[in-house]
């Protein structure tokens, strides 16, 4: 997973959520990301965790997937944003209760800093319940920024939170 194929971008997402049917919702999730972002060609297992952030709130499930697309990474975040509104996100607590966050970790080994959006996702490397996940599916590829790869930066990780597969 190192860049395009076929004239198409890899694209590396997270689903993460710990309201209602979250299963459910991760399912509506992927189905509306298919029909609007592109082919998804790979899944992690789900996987449990802790509450990051804030405590005192239900545990979250964590899935990653890997997307063919065509679309820009802007358009993306647009579309996600998008699928999280259509499927019940709220933003109102940084780190609070949510039915679904879609989060986009990779886009091919590209760096992208604009106001709204940072590729790689700047917590990878200190979040368990994303490098898990990552390390099922991608485990060679390699963090553009911090030179290592997957499986190393989960070796490294410092987070202290428990990921357990759901």
């Amino acid at each position: 997973m190192s860049g395009k194929t076929n004239n198409y971008n890899q694209l590396i997402l997270s689903l993460g959520g710990n309201q209602g049917d979250i299963k459910k919702t991760f399912l509506s999730a992927k189905n509306n990301i298919a029909q609007e972002i592109g082919t998804i060609v790979k899944e992690s297992s789900i996987y449990q965790t802790q509450a990051w952030g804030v405590e005192n709130q239900p545990d979250f499930l964590n899935q990653v997937i890997v997307v063919e697309t065509k679309l820009s990474p802007i358009t993306i975040l647009e579309k996600c944003l998008v699928i999280e509104m259509e499927l019940g996100r709220k933003r109102m607590k940084r780190w609070g209760e949510r039915t679904i966050d879609i989060d986009l970790l990779f886009f091919n080994s590209e760096i992208i800093q604009t106001e709204n959006l940072q590729i790689p996702h700047p917590k990878i490397s200190e979040r368990n319940f994303i490098l898990h996940p990552l390390a099922e599916i991608i485990p060679e590829f390699i963090h553009p920024i911090l030179n290592k790869s997957i499986s190393q930066l989960k070796i490294d990780c410092t987070d202290s939170l428990k990921v357990f597969k759901y």
